[in-house]
């Protein structure tokens, strides 16, 4: 049996991972939300710590508290997605202190993951780290996709997904001859309630079903997770029915 972290395991994807790999797996998530509100949730796993990832020394306590009751660790999932309170204004809108913000939140808290787990992994021999990137840091935004509808393409998401894309081919190759393996997941656009409209131009970019549900993610996981995976390493797996074509 794996013991797996996931980062964000309240969220719209971490949900449905731990759902999906907890029947199988010794599920741990790591997340901001206080117990009574992950107990809510309903998830079926316990074993749940409240951290801040933006805080090194959150992370690193959290992490050491969980080695010291668990015989290993070997795999972290990351799916949080920290920002602030002005995250997702229009480019010509958003002040330098909050797209810092939010790169510093995002990215820097993707790095502090990384960053202490790789520690972790060295001690123990081994590891594996999935992050979770996007399709947006990958390719331009549609934008045509957005007009008609309140919604944006936040550039600060951009900006930090293809940081993260980026520097886990850096970890990948920094860590050369450590068993550690660092990899991404890109996914395509999730449902989420979006308006009709977008979902629409959405799906004409796409090859067949357009927006998809955090349950289909769930094999590209699964698969990284597994040692049939164990070749893989410093890639980015795009999971978007054709979108970046």
């Amino acid at each position: 049996m794996k013991t797996i972290i996931i980062v964000g395991g309240a969220g719209l994807l971490g949900r449905e991972f731990v759902t999906q790999l907890k029947d199988e797996r010794n599920i741990i998530v790591y997340d901001l939300l206080d117990l009574k509100a992950w107990n809510r949730l309903n998830t079926g796993v316990e074993n749940y710590h409240s951290v801040d990832i933006c805080s090194d020394k959150s992370l690193s306590e959290v992490i050491s508290q969980t080695y010291t009751t668990e015989e290993n660790i070997d795999c972290v999932i990351n799916t949080s997605y920290p920002r602030n309170s002005n995250f997702g204004k229009n480019i010509l809108d958003i002040t330098l202190e909050d797209f810092n913000e939010n790169i510093g939140l995002h990215l820097g808290g993707y790095f502090n993951v990384m960053q202490q787990f790789t520690k972790l992994f060295i001690k123990q021999g081994y590891g594996n780290i999935i992050n979770i990137a996007s399709i947006q840091g990958v390719s331009a935004p549609k934008f045509e996709h957005y007009k008609g509808t309140i919604m944006n393409s936040p550039v600060e998401y951009t900006a930090a997904k293809s940081a993260i894309i980026a520097i886990s081919r850096y970890f990948a190759k920094y860590l050369k001859g450590n068993s550690i393996r660092v990899n991404c997941i890109s996914p395509g656009g999730i449902f989420n309630n979006q308006p009709e409209s977008f979902q629409e131009k959405y799906k004409d970019s796409c090859s067949n079903k357009g927006m998809l549900d955090p349950e289909d993610l769930c094999g590209a996981v699964k698969f990284l997770v597994s040692d049939e995976s164990r070749y893989i390493n410093g890639q980015n797996i795009i999971v978007d029915d054709g979108w970046s074509l």
